[in-house]
């Protein structure tokens, strides 16, 4: 994971902020003090209370309120803020009511491991203000307002830490949690042909290889990992070797020619049809776009 952007931010009711959506992260916002509702499109309101901390995945936009309907959303990029450094700012807005303290922030993520995880997740993760989940927010407020030399690296990685707490709290509580691909990793047949393809991906895949990994008949080995994991084994194969593919060149370190042989593929342009048709641009243009 890596840290992008953090804020603390000191709020007098009414207020309403509009987070913006950024791709490949996970927006956390833990209430310090105060009262927090975080609405994300489609759901009904989620209080959040003293302590507690929200994760909303997948990327999505979603407002803070101080009440649900208190006061029409501000885009919070465009609201005066105090810049400490180019990843840190200090917010205070509001109407002069009670106060709310936050501390947010955006952590993105670049390994595919990790977008199959946060692809799990509900649009909102709460976790309570756990010893844990408390300790990290105290030595992160701590480390943001006292800017100190490798302060920020120490803050990023609090972040990561904080992050890891929620979704292993959601991990542990919430029945949804062992569903779907989170299931089939702990699934004793296709959680071993998950493991086989995560570590190499380059292998010729077969459907006939795969069953004969999970020791099944192919029918019956289709038919459970889609029950699964909520698509065919090949399917899955692809889109993990194109996951590798994208994090790989979005990172500049190799070519297309050199991905295409490492993930199996028997010529490039076999390999950039199968990377453009599942990520939706070409190879040539996501390595581009990391110059």
């Amino acid at each position: 994971m890596r840290g992008t952007f953090y804020c603390r931010a000191q709020l007098t009711a009414p207020w309403a902020l509009r987070m913006p959506a950024v791709a490949d992260a996970v927006s956390f916002h833990v209430l310090t003090a105060g009262t927090c509702w975080v609405s994300v499109p489609g759901l009904a309101p989620v209080e959040l209370r003293a302590g507690e901390l929200a994760l909303v995945p997948h990327g999505r936009g979603h407002d803070l309120l101080s009440a649900p309907g208190s006061a029409p959303p501000r885009r919070v990029e465009r609201l005066p803020q105090d810049y400490l450094t180019e990843h840190y700012s200090v917010l205070r807005h509001g109407g002069g009511g009670p106060a709310t303290q936050l501390v947010c922030g955006v952590v993105g993520f670049d390994e595919p491991l990790a977008h199959e995880l946060v692809r799990a997740l509900p649009p909102v993760v709460l976790a309570d203000g756990a010893s844990t989940v408390r300790d990290t927010v105290r030595l992160m407020a701590e480390e943001l307002s006292h800017l100190r030399p490798g302060g920020e690296v120490v803050a990023t990685r609090l972040a990561d830490i904080l992050v890891v707490q929620g979704i292993r709290g959601w991990l542990e509580r919430d029945p949804a949690a062992r569903e779907g691909w989170l299931r089939a990793l702990d699934d004793e047949r296709v959680g071993r042909v998950l493991e086989a393809v995560h570590a190499e991906p380059g292998l010729p895949w077969t459907l006939d290889r795969l069953a004969g990994t999970a020791a099944m008949s192919r029918s019956s080995f289709a038919s459970r990992f889609a029950a699964l994991v909520g698509e065919t084994p090949m399917a899955y194969v692809t889109r993990w070797r194109m996951l590798l593919a994208q994090t790989r060149l979005a990172q500049g370190d190799t070519t297309v020619a050199a991905l295409a042989t490492e993930l199996g593929y028997r010529s490039e342009a076999a390999f950039s049809r199968a990377f453009t048709r599942t990520v939706g641009r070409t190879p040539g243009a996501v390595r581009r776009g990391s110059a």
